[in-house]
């Protein structure tokens, strides 16, 4: 059967949450709407509309969220020739592409930015598949993502880690079924990744990457 290593991208692999984090708050001050970082840094890894609702609430003018988003994907857009992965990204996933992994993209960035990232990332090589936001109807939380990868891994939940670094991405693996695994390089705390279900948590994939035989990712 087959094993998938299944991977956000955003704060995972590349250094790029705090753009976003930036880019968003940029947006909606354009907008006429005061949101502290913090508070946009902690929906980082839910779609657009879904990161919109939880800074702006249910009862906001609907109205205006693809004018937040179209601002949000204008300012982030400037960074795309400049975007940098963590140290020993693209090396993590060409280990696990050689000890029989299958290695999939699972993010909530659409094609246009995921384009972008995985030429940050530059392990084409490696990768069986990527998933973007486009490819399914309900982002993370929702398991539909992770279900989303495992099918084109043609892997089955329990033989899938899905490795990320927002308490979302923990959520959507639990619901699938999944092992998490979390990186604490997206910014977010260690005790808020495993109450959301991570079995193993490390610093950034550098970090995973050696201790991988003692990880959910064994060779």
């Amino acid at each position: 059967m087959n094993r998938a290593a299944l991977f956000d991208v955003d704060g995972t692999l590349t250094d790029t949450n705090h753009l976003h984090v930036t880019c968003w708050w940029e947006a909606l001050r354009q907008a006429g709407h005061t949101v502290p970082m913090h508070r946009v840094h902690r929906a980082l890894g839910l779609p657009g509309d879904d990161l919109i609702a939880h800074l702006l609430g249910d009862d906001r003018d609907t109205g205006e969220d693809d004018t937040l988003s179209a601002a949000h994907d204008t300012l982030y857009g400037t960074y795309f020739d400049r975007l940098k992965s963590f140290d020993r990204a693209a090396d993590l996933l060409r280990e696990l592409d050689r000890s029989g992994w299958r290695v999939v993209l699972v993010t909530s960035a659409s094609s246009r930015e995921l384009e972008a990232l995985t030429k940050a990332i530059d392990a084409d090589d490696a990768l069986t598949a990527t998933a973007s936001s486009d490819d399914v109807s309900e982002g993370k939380p929702a398991p539909d993502p992770v279900h989303h990868a495992l099918d084109l891994a043609g892997a089955a939940a329990g033989q899938a880690v899905f490795v990320g670094d927002s308490v979302w991405d923990m959520k959507a693996a639990a619901r699938a079924g999944v092992t998490a695994v979390g990186l604490l390089c997206g910014g977010i705390p260690r005790a808020d990744l495993v109450e959301a279900s991570a079995r193993a948590v490390y610093q950034d994939p550098a970090d995973l990457l050696v201790h991988i035989d003692g990880s959910p990712l064994a060779r």
